[in-house]
């Protein structure tokens, strides 16, 4: 990737992320780039969105569960 490309793709992060922080996402920068890699490779944004609430729902679950023990 040449350095233009970089640039902007660099550029591109920090405005999906402030989108993302506006939007209360809680998503940090990191997976916030992987689920845009992953949307380039053409996997459905909606089907992403979805796998990303149940886990996060999961994981309420399991945090829920592990006070319990």
């Amino acid at each position: 990737m040449d350095k233009e490309a970089a640039e902007t793709a660099r550029d591109s992060l920090e405005l999906a992320f402030r989108m993302s922080n506006i939007l209360e996402t809680g998503l940090d920068r990191h997976t916030l780039s992987v689920l845009i890699a992953l949307c380039d490779l053409g996997l459905n944004p909606e089907a992403l969105a979805a796998v990303v609430k149940e886990l996060r729902q999961e994981s309420g679950n399991n945090h829920g569960n592990s006070s319990l023990t």
